[in-house]
């Protein structure tokens, strides 16, 4: 059918988001989990029985990651960050959200060393304040990496360099996997797409979600170089993640939003499924103790 997709592309259940964002695919229970941000939900799907459970959070949380216990997420919220027992349905606070006034956390994933990198960005998506942040298990506060961000988005691992985008900018990033240098930062045009969540196969195509384009956008990182392969379409506006899983890790989970749209269709905000000819790469786990 595709370079990429096998399969059509389904929509998953009837749930529909404002802002669905983060879908991290957990290979020890299969099943995926991600938020609605401003509804301050975390939902996960059980493609096992076909249900998705939905739980309220007290604050706006803009990711749901997995961290080397079972059933035991973190959770990057507007209030701080979080050990959140999925079970008790209870929070456990490990920092403060370190974010300057009138922003929000936005994307976050776990690194291959098992610390936290998050982003934040300004809520009313005017200001160019939003920054990137480091965290381990034990530190007192996250570390601030980089400032003057527009819009915090994409977040992989590959190479030995942690490739990031800017999406008010159109731009997307490369850096040192362990820590961003704002004095060495390479930068890669992604033309007129806006760059939402990405996620990433083994072989280096980097998947990205594009905000108000009905696509997804297909690179390769191959020695410190992004190339554009093609662009995929998908059935709503605004895809604005995605993640692979599944046993095999070739399934592709997209989120979408309903945020802002006029006159939304029937799909818009649905979680989307599609079978894929690419194998993603695994998640990473995020370190309960210092190293």
């Amino acid at each position: 059918m595709s370079a990429l997709f096998r399969s059509d592309i389904t929509a998953i259940g009837d749930y529909r988001a404002e802002l669905g964002e983060t879908p991290v695919w957990c290979q020890r229970t299969q099943s995926l989990l991600w938020v609605d941000i401003l509804a301050q939900r975390v939902l996960r799907y059980w493609p096992d029985t076909g249900q998705t459970e939905i739980h309220e959070l007290p604050a706006v949380t803009s990711a749901v990651l997995l961290t080397e216990k079972r059933n035991q997420f973190l959770l990057v919220s507007v209030d701080g960050i979080y050990l959140y027992d999925y079970e008790q349905k209870s929070r456990q606070k490990l920092c403060d959200y370190p974010g300057a006034e009138g922003t929000r956390p936005n994307e976050a994933a776990v690194a291959p060393d098992g610390s936290l990198w998050f982003g934040t960005l300004d809520i009313k998506e005017e200001k160019d304040n939003g920054e990137w942040f480091r965290y381990e298990a034990g530190a007192k506060k996250p570390e601030m990496m980089l400032d003057g961000v527009g819009c915090t988005n994409t977040l992989v691992w590959h190479e030995g360099k942690v490739w990031f985008a800017d999406s008010k900018k159109k731009r997307f990033f490369s850096a040192n996997a362990r820590r961003i240098n704002p004095l060495k930062i390479s930068c890669f045009s992604s033309g007129d797409k806006i760059p939402d969540g990405s996620a990433l196969t083994q072989n280096g195509w980097l998947i990205t979600a594009c905000w108000g384009s009905k696509c997804l956008l297909r690179q390769q990182i191959n020695q410190g170089e992004l190339l554009k392969l093609d662009t995929q379409p998908v059935p709503v506006t605004q895809p604005s993640c995605c993640t692979f899983g599944g046993p095999d890790m070739t399934e592709l989970f997209i989120t979408s939003a309903r945020k802002n749209l006029d006159a939304p269709h029937a799909l818009e905000g649905a979680l989307l499924h599609v079978e894929t000819t690419a194998v993603g790469a695994p998640q990473n786990l995020f370190k309960l103790e210092k190293p």
